[in-house]
């Protein structure tokens, strides 16, 4: 929660193939490499790595891939695209026009349909450097998955995945979570029991359940083995109603997530190797970064990251981002500091978080953007001010669900708690009974309620 704020040789033989074949090339030429980076009953994810082979800068590029019928790209990221008829054109997206002698640039797209590229050009020659497109081989037909059991949305979903900007299922679909956050597991474990959490399922219909463990104000620091048996427990109760659950490393102040390194290593170890077989879990390594350089940040990412993956090589992992986790827009930045220089690694997104009634428009515009080449996840936001308190603000808080939904970003409400604070979803005291009804809800958990429970898009 917040406490703050200043308001390419195309290796197009090798269709199924995650790597591209090593090809000779000519010197002095540039060349693009496709590869599929993941596959599904329904589509693929393409990456093409342009390098400039030529002894001089070249301060653009443009490549053109020519799909078969039935295949078309469903979205792109770090490119600028169009079409004509069946032939897509991919240039900078601005910020990655300019190649050095031997430097190289990268850009993804998600494709509709099972066909590879039948052709590939780059600044107008082939993508292998000749003079003569290379010719394609017949596709193959990628790996069906069995269709999903059960009704929860674990059940319907599997194993989630990033695919370009999105979160998919084990499908390739793109979707949606909508949920609920706990406050600190310090202060309001009692709201977290067989009847609410019953509630969440059953007659919110939400999708996750975001679990906040601080790290200091009382949390995790003090009691390392005991917050981690809490967490761990929280995880089984979300998995036992088809719940996917949010690992939240809760970190606010200090705002460098550096200084919780040592810490982080040890519970992500812990509660990664202890889950790693469960499909409902989505780890979130650092909550709110502030007063901390994008470089801080992502240096912390990238050594906690690898922990994760040696215990859990599949689940999404969850980048916080710089000005308590806004894109560094409440620190005067912006997602371009992300997109220039991404975290170095896979199957994870960017956090982003808002207060519906202090973050307005031009935070808004920010997600936009930033959401045309980064697959965002709103893991925290409150329908009140930055504070977790003051007026609700309804109106504010359905522009930002409405672009939610509309770019399928996935989101957590802080809080299902009955703190004293307006952002609560439940009245002061309803933890201390067993009625989580709507007759015990806040404004805010009302209208949350009324918005998580439509149906999902899966």
């Amino acid at each position: 929660m917040r406490r703050w704020r200043i308001l390419a040789g195309v290796a197009v033989a090798a269709v199924a193939a995650t790597a591209a074949t090593a090809i000779a090339l000519p010197a002095g030429a540039e060349t693009a490499v496709f590869t599929v980076a993941s596959s599904w009953s329904n589509g693929y994810q393409g990456q093409v790595e342009v390098r400039n082979n030529t002894s001089s800068t070249i301060s653009t590029w443009r490549v053109q891939l020519t799909l078969p019928a039935g295949t078309t790209v469903v979205n792109s990221w770090n490119t600028t695209q169009s079409a004509s008829g069946s032939t897509y054109t991919f240039t900078p997206a601005g910020w990655n026009a300019t190649l050095a002698a031997g430097a190289s640039t990268s850009f993804g797209f998600i494709a509709g349909g099972a066909g590879r590229p039948t052709s590939c050009t780059v600044n107008g020659v082939s993508c292998d450097g000749s003079t003569t497109p290379p010719t394609s081989a017949p596709p193959t037909t990628p790996p069906t998955s069995a269709p999903p059991t059960g009704t929860t949305p674990v059940a319907i979903n599997g194993q989630l995945r990033v695919c370009g900007t999105k979160l998919c299922n084990s499908n390739g679909k793109a979707i949606q979570l909508r949920g609920m956050s706990t406050h600190g597991l310090q202060w309001f474990a009692k709201c977290y029991n067989k009847n609410s959490l019953d509630a969440l399922a059953n007659d919110w219909k939400a999708d996750l359940l975001r679990i906040s463990m601080y790290v200091q104000e009382g949390g995790y620091e003090t009691n390392p083995a005991g917050f981690t048996s809490q967490v761990n427990g929280l995880v089984d109760q979300a998995e036992s109603r088809g719940l996917y659950a949010l690992i939240d490393f809760h970190t606010l102040t200090p705002g460098d997530p550096n200084y919780n390194l040592a810490r982080a290593k040890t519970f992500f170890n812990e509660v990664s190797a202890r889950n790693a077989n469960k499909k409902n879990v989505i780890y979130e390594i650092t909550n709110e970064p502030n007063g901390v350089s994008w470089a801080g940040i992502k240096s912390y990412a990238e050594q906690v990251i690898p922990v994760i993956r040696a215990n859990d090589p599949d689940a999404v992992i969850i980048v916080g981002t710089r000005g308590w986790s806004s894109l560094g827009v409440s620190e005067g930045g912006n997602s371009s500091e992300i997109t220039a220089n991404p975290v170095n690694a896979s199957n994870i997104m960017y956090a982003f978080h808002f207060y519906a009634a202090s973050h307005l428009d031009n935070y808004r515009a920010e997600v936009q953007r930033a959401a045309a080449s980064l697959p965002l996840f709103v893991t925290e936001f409150g329908t009140v001010t930055y504070t977790g308190g003051g007026q609700v603000d309804l109106q504010s808080t359905g522009t930002w669900l409405d672009l939610l939904d509309r770019l399928q970003i996935s989101y957590a409400n802080w809080t299902y708690s009955d703190a004293d604070e307006s952002s609560a979803a439940f009245r002061s005291g309803t933890c201390n009974g067993s009625d989580y009804s709507s007759g015990v809800l806040s404004e805010s958990g009302t209208y949350l309620k009324s918005r998580i429970s439509t149906p999902d898009n899966f």
